[in-house]
């Protein structure tokens, strides 16, 4: 295998799904790499040395079964495992998949400990094979390993020889070590030790072609060394086990280092947790903390520069976080003192051990964070970074294992990380009970999407010279069972970083499509009625869209123009070039297209008239204000350079958030052409939306002169 668990490769393009796997595998100590989509993925297996794949059946340009009939063109099933990932659980893709070499598959939502489990089958018979082909190498590796220490145990007599490079290798002298297996035995850790005599005896039996095993063993110093020991059987000619003998191999370095930085990895970190637990279990005064660490925008510069520039700023980055700390916020080791540790990506740990006030873990975070603020001059450039740090003191609970409480530090970085970046916070059982509320959340999403709790509220666009209807938007709401209706921002976010705001816009858009079909043909007035949908960033970078969207029209008889698709000013702005040809696509079929919320995000009309747009919808913060006596100056400042600029670039303007007659009034004044909000209706469900189309609306009397139709 290509390192101690292997390394795996994650396919998949929904960013949170992909993030999060990754981040669970890589603290169970697998290396694992991601990628966006199956493109030139071949070639990653080839230059990464990849040992196991996740491969999403489901994904753009190159379909996971596309992609697993390549590899299996050059990989065998045995050479390369590949566990496909599928949202449906739909026995068609399952089969197709398994038919063309797939080694097993798990379904969406992933169950941790189901796919932990499929993981280590499929990297247990690869390692079983790549046994076998060394077994013709053995000797040659005996005879090598003369230089580790060697042992030649006799099972008859039930004694072992143990060579004096063996005894050294623990730190004893020739005549301190007898020749009974228990000098052997009773040194390996108890955490290994029953592992080891089952792998002993499996051989002794025949069970294996050979004995090998990791393990730990006691040194005369008081610390535990890891060993490679391997070895072999001779038999008689029934077959039983007369004596065995081989090596073993310190490989204490590559165990607990981490191979870039030279830091302690998690293996030895978690180690010495085990140690501060039982140690605190003992004396009720004793305190240490946990400060994870996690770079702020890493992929960022390991994306834009370079994964060497990364790998770069990750050393001078372990150099610095070791600098800054006082000798007392270090982590005591018998023979070896270390500060930090990094437990893989752009993710530490420090350890503060036995101090007295829980202060001196924030003043150790304030200080960790100043030093990685600093630039860093990387192949010439400056770069700048920030970090979270996430604090979890041993005295916040009862912690049972380092598990936990690594899992209570990561969650206060990750809180840190959400109130701005560059910060840190401790954990508590608020904390906590926000995290479970947002995992619950979560699980309800998926549930409500399989149960059909959704719906669409609609709020009229109404003609501002007219008083007329123009059309709808179609809102998304959420009829939760126990918490009753939720509005979007409560779920969106959530459903954002899940992935799952994909489903829940294209069950949104066909809502839409489908209700003003029903509109358009009942009513008679309302043949000219349009809907307006907003379009999540996810969605808009779809391939597909724009066929779907073709697909619904025609599938509820709608004519394009009858659609209107809301966009934010980031969505247009993250890729300008793809952005102009996705509109433009959508725009040589007809479709209308709005930004929403104008003036939040770049706030820049220069840069509008490169995008092949129809509407501006102005942010409701600017019509709040617009009558107000301490602000009318700015707001309608801002509002009289929207509007004639609009103009000019020939776009409509949409005001949101009209509350007032006299924002009305003011909105007239300065002819703006459309507008919505409470003043008009609240957002209202589809019966009741209906019932505006029929009726007197309660606001032509007011302020409107008669008119009939719509505009």
């Amino acid at each position: 295998m290509s390192s101690q668990m292997g390394r795996l490769l994650i396919v998949d393009d929904t960013d949170m799904n992909r993030d999060m796997l990754a981040r669970r595998l890589q603290r169970q100590g697998y290396q694992v790499k991601v990628a966006d989509s199956a493109r030139e993925l071949p070639q990653r297996v080839q230059d990464e040395e990849i040992d196991l794949i996740l491969l999403d059946i489901e994904m753009p340009e190159v379909s996971g079964l596309d992609a697993l009939k390549t590899l299996r063109e050059t990989y065998s099933a045995i050479a390369l495992p590949i566990i496909m990932v599928t949202a449906r659980n739909q026995s068609e893709d399952i089969v197709k998949a398994l038919d063309l070499g797939a080694n097993d598959y798990v379904t969406k939502p992933i169950d941790f400990p189901v796919i932990l489990a499929r993981i280590a089958t499929q990297l247990s018979h690869k390692r079983a094979q790549e046994a076998l082909r060394e077994s013709e190498e053995r000797y040659a590796l005996a005879a090598r390993g003369a230089n580790d220490g060697l042992w030649d145990w006799d099972l008859q007599d039930n004694k072992v020889y143990f060579s004096p490079r063996w005894k050294a290798m623990v730190g004893f002298k020739e005549n301190e070590i007898g020749d009974q297996p228990d000098e052997w035995i009773n040194r390996i850790h108890e955490a290994d030790r029953e592992r080891v005599k089952q792998e002993l005896a499996s051989h002794q039996q025949g069970s294996t072609s050979q004995f090998e095993s990791e393990h730990r063993v006691l040194h005369k110093d008081g610390a535990f060394r890891w060993m490679l020991s391997r070895g072999l059987a001779v038999r008689d000619s029934f077959g039983k086990a007369l004596r065995m003998a081989g090596w073993q191999t310190d490989i204490t370095e590559g165990k607990v280092s981490d191979p870039l930085t030279g830091l302690p990895n998690r293996l030895l970190f978690t180690d010495r947790l085990v140690r501060l637990l039982k140690l605190g279990k003992r004396r009720k005064d004793y305190l240490f903390a946990v400060l994870f660490l996690d770079l702020d925008g890493f992929k960022m510069i390991n994306d834009s520069l370079g994964h060497l520039v990364g790998d770069q700023l990750l050393i001078g980055v372990a150099g610095r976080l070791e600098k800054c700390l006082r000798a007392t916020d270090t982590v005591a080791r018998p023979g070896q003192g270390f500060v930090v540790a990094r437990l893989g990506g752009d993710e530490f740990t420090i350890l503060i051990d036995d101090f007295k006030d829980p202060a001196d873990a924030k003043h150790a975070a304030e200080r960790l964070i100043k030093a990685v603020s600093a630039p860093f001059v990387l192949e010439g450039k400056e770069v700048f970074i920030s970090a979270s740090i996430g604090i979890a003191l041993s005295s916040a609970a009862s912690y049972e294992s380092p598990e936990e409480i690594l899992r209570d530090a990561d969650t206060a970085m990750y809180r840190a990380k959400s109130l701005g970046k560059g910060r840190y916070e401790t954990f508590d059982a608020d904390m906590r009970a926000s995290v479970l509320a947002r995992l619950q959340l979560e699980m309800d999403l998926h549930r409500a999407i399989e149960h059909g709790e959704f719906c669409n509220f609609y709020q009229p666009i109404v003609s501002l010279s007219s008083g007329d209807i123009f059309g709808f938007e179609a809102l998304l709401r959420w009829q939760h069972p126990t918490r009753g209706q939720l509005n979007p921002a409560e779920f969106i976010p959530v459903a954002e970083e899940t992935g799952l705001i994909r489903e829940l816009g294209w069950w949104n858009l066909r809502e839409a499509c489908r209700q003003l079909s029903e509109w358009r043909s009942r009513y008679a007035s309302c043949t000219n009625l349009t809907i307006s949908v907003n379009l999540s960033p996810k969605q808009f970078v779809e391939p597909t869209l724009v066929q779907g969207i073709k697909d619904l029209l025609a599938e509820f008889s709608l004519p394009p123009t009858a659609l209107r698709l809301e966009l934010t000013e980031s969505t247009v702005m993250g890729d300008p070039h793809a952005t102009i040809d996705m509109l433009e696509q959508m725009k040589a079929i007809g479709i209308s297209l709005a930004i929403d919320d104008f003036g939040t995000g770049y706030s820049s009309l220069s840069y509008l008239h490169r995008f092949p747009l129809d509407t501006l919808k102005i942010d409701r913060s600017f019509i709040s204000g617009i009558v107000d006596a301490k602000n009318i100056g700015d707001s309608a400042e801002i509002a009289r350079t929207i509007l004639p600029m609009a103009s000019n670039l020939n776009l409509e303007v949409v005001a949101e958030g009209i509350e007032t007659s006299e924002q009305l009034a003011m909105l007239k004044a300065l002819r703006c052409k459309y507008g919505q909000g409470f003043y008009f209706s609240k957002p209202l469900p589809a019966t009741e939306a209906a019932s505006l189309l029929t009726g007197e609306t309660s606001w032509k009397p007011k302020h409107f002169s008669a008119a009939s139709g719509n505009s």
